[in-house]
């Protein structure tokens, strides 16, 4: 993203030393901001002023608006500096602040968001709160300077009642954010299938997914109704997670022409988009598409899978080989304008005959389709599939192989000219998390498409994490124009200990699993709560939080819990260590009576749950890597849809087997047969017998998930 700015002829804040696109995109604000640090937290103190805190990030729309309307506001800026000590913070840096104050503005005022705006005493205690302010009174909603001032003279007038009221909201923060032990309980079968119950209950029948608007990828539920389909054979489950998962690829809230998907629908139909793409959504939803090709072998999941994994190696791939971290939902000031059409454009840039096929199928219209009230959205369309292929093909005559080749043709001609177009901005910091996510889609993405593209981008992510993500040992956060900032959080921590896992897997290179094995042990000691059987999400050596949590509700991210509790438990069956099993198991169980109550909240968790009532089938290949039947017995494996296994490999000839086999015990023994490449699927490191060919291979593995003995 471009670090120029409106207003950058002003004199820049001390955001002009950050790396993040989102404070540097107020750099040039005549608003006072301070980056959060030691600097401006000792100015609060000394000057006894309250603390202004903002946070927000780069591919926030209203955050955009809450600048250029508040803090681009000459008067509003004077106002700001001379009463408060004004921060900024990028939420996708700075989760742990978001987290503590996010919980203070949802007690406040029963509802939170971005741009997040909170008073604090200089002591980091809240006590007034809200998300996007107009800044002005605008149809009986106070304005911002309407709030700043109500502030000010509370904090002149009030100050003792002020800081009790900052008590008690801080303690209702700590007592919120605490793992309570009346969470604990037993994990058993009924916790999925209870989750399945409440799903079905909320199914929206019509459109797909769950509940009303505004509507978000669903990527978590979708997995988990997999895998109860998995378990009961209950075709319902299966039918909810692929007419979910069509729906949004016919919708708006998927980028027809360049794929990937926006952030959300604001409508229950998945027509109209928040326009902005975000790395950890594309990653989810490729994985899950993937997993529905495995299951169903229906064309439309493996394609929607490639264009998305495509989109993330063509539009967010740093030249250093990690991943961006959001393309914006603005372009020329305007929302969703590089993705919106007129007929017209299309009429032009296609012709008429091809542009009158592709707007009927695309659902574009003369007045347009995108209702706002923005003027400019005015006569503009959001391409949705809005007809079948049969129906339209029957319609102009042509045979369904033949539209469906045309189509792609007008997709590729149209999108070279939305190439033309200025692009909506690029938050390039990179984020551990959210790479590690995109390695484990792509490391995937490569075993089932067999695309070699997405082995290469994967193991290129985790080169870039070992070598520009790490200090002395532990994992940094984020990094931008070659420079890493920030101590890891525990779901940088928690994904690249499932990533390198995945890329092991897709690889079979033993520094994956490693690594996987070092950050597993540097995660236990720096996040490990005793006390609450929990991971924190950070360490208890950080000193600037009010409060610390125990994250375990799956949102549009899965939780560091859950991930942490999926990776130990794999990492229990490839390493031999049941230490990794005990520390998943007590995440689960600490987690038994919520996922019962809530099961919503926690659908990655439940996925744990499957994996832990379900150990992993353990895969062994032994054989040349890259020989053409390994490779086959591997087709073979990942044609299927087997979600709880671990897969390890042995070539005997290679230099490094006696290592493999101390670092995986279930390689020790494993032989080839007749010279050909074997496999052997194992539960419990007790083995079926040896499979040569696809065909008894296959069985094997049909016969593993029936539940039969290997």
């Amino acid at each position: 993203m471009t670090d120029k700015v409106e207003g950058e002829s002003r004199e820049p804040n001390r955001l002009i030393d950050e790396t993040s696109p989102y404070l540097l995109q107020h750099a040039h604000n005549p608003v006072n901001w301070y980056p959060w640090g030691d600097e401006a937290l000792a100015l609060a103190g000394q000057e006894h002023k309250p603390i202004f805190l903002s946070i927000g990030y780069a591919a926030c729309h209203w955050c955009h608006v809450m600048e250029r309307e508040s803090f681009e506001d000459e008067s509003i800026a004077a106002f700001l500096n001379e009463h408060f000590i004004c921060i900024k913070v990028d939420r996708e840096e700075r989760p742990d602040l978001d987290q503590v104050y996010m919980t203070a503005v949802q007690l406040l005022t029963g509802g939170g968001g971005w741009p997040m705006s909170v008073f604090l005493t200089p002591d980091l205690q809240p006590f007034h709160g809200g998300t996007y302010f107009p800044p002005v009174d605008v149809q009986g909603r106070p304005g911002f300077i309407t709030v700043l001032k109500g502030v000010v003279a509370a904090w002149r007038d009030q100050r003792d009642e002020v800081r009790t009221s900052a008590e008690k909201l801080t303690e209702a923060v700590i007592e919120h954010m605490e793992t309570s032990e009346s969470s604990r309980g037993a994990i058993g079968e009924e916790l999925g299938l209870n989750a399945a119950a409440v799903l079905k209950s909320s199914f929206d029948r019509v459109h797909g997914g769950f509940g009303g608007a505004p509507k978000f990828p669903p990527s978590a539920s979708i997995s988990l109704l997999l895998r109860q389909y998995l378990r009961t054979q209950d075709k319902t489950l299966l039918d909810m997670a692929t007419f979910t998962l069509g729906k949004m690829s016919y919708g708006g809230i998927y980028d027809q022409l360049g794929g990937g998907f926006h952030r959300y629908s604001v409508d229950e139909r998945w027509l109209v988009p928040h326009f902005e793409k975000m790395l950890y959504d594309n990653a989810l939803l490729a994985q899950v598409y993937l997993e529905a090709f495995q299951v169903t072998h229906t064309p439309l999941y493996r394609r929607i899978a490639a264009e998305t994994l495509n989109y993330v190696l063509r539009d967010m791939t740093d030249p250093g080989g990690g991943f961006h971290s959001s393309e914006d939902a603005d372009s020329e000031g305007e929302e969703g304008k590089f993705y919106l059409w007129t007929r017209k454009e299309i009429l032009e840039a296609l012709g008429p005959e091809d542009g009158n096929l592709f707007c009927a199928f695309y659902g574009v219209k003369e007045e347009g389709n995108f209702q706002s009230h923005e003027p400019y959205h005015a006569g503009r369309n959001i391409l949705h599939v809005a007809r079948s292929r049969e129906t339209l093909a029957a319609e102009f005559q042509v045979k369904p192989e033949d539209l469906r080749r045309k189509l792609r043709e007008l997709r590729e001609k149209l999108l070279l000219v939305r190439n033309s177009r200025v692009r909506p901005g690029c938050d390039d910091k990179i984020l551990t998390s959210w790479n590690a996510l995109m390695i484990s889609a792509l490391a995937q993405g490569y075993q089932v498409l067999e695309d070699p593209r997405y082995r290469t981008a994967a193991e290129a992510a985790g080169d870039f994490i070992i070598s520009n993500m790490m200090l002395d040992g532990e994992l940094l956060r984020t990094y931008r124009t070659g420079e890493s900032r920030i101590s890891g959080f525990l779901d940088d921590y928690a994904f690249t200990v499932l990533a390198f896992l995945d890329l092991y897997e897709a690889t079979f290179d033993l520094r994956w699993i490693s690594m996987a094995d070092v950050f597993a042990r540097k995660m236990i000691l720096l996040f490990w709560d005793n006390p609450a059987k929990q991971f924190s999400f950070t360490p208890s050596s950080r000193k600037d939080l009010i409060a610390r949590s125990c994250p375990t509700f799956d949102g549009a991210e899965p939780s560091g819990n859950s991930m942490a509790a999926i990776g130990f438990l794999r990492m229990a069956r490839l390493a031999d260590d049941w230490g990794y099993e005990k520390h998943a198991r007590q995440v689960l169980e600490g987690n038994a009576v919520l996922m019962k109550r809530r099961p919503e909240a926690f659908m990655k968790m439940l996925s744990a749950v499957d994996l832990f009532l379900h150990p992993p089938q353990e895969i062994v290949c032994v054989g040349k890597r890259e020989s053409p039947d390994t490779q086959a017995l591997l087709r073979t494996l990942h044609t299927q849809f087997i979600p709880n296994k671990v897969v390890a490999l042995i070539d005997p000839a290679d230099s490094n087997a006696t290592e493999a086999e101390e670092r995986i015990p279930v390689l020790k023994d494993k032989k080839m047969i007749s010279g050909r490449a074997t496999a052997y699927v194992c539960k419990e490191f007790a083995c079926g017998a040896p499979c040569t060919t696809s065909e008894d291979f296959a069985k094997a593995l049909r016969a593993a998930l029936a539940g039969g003995e290997p």
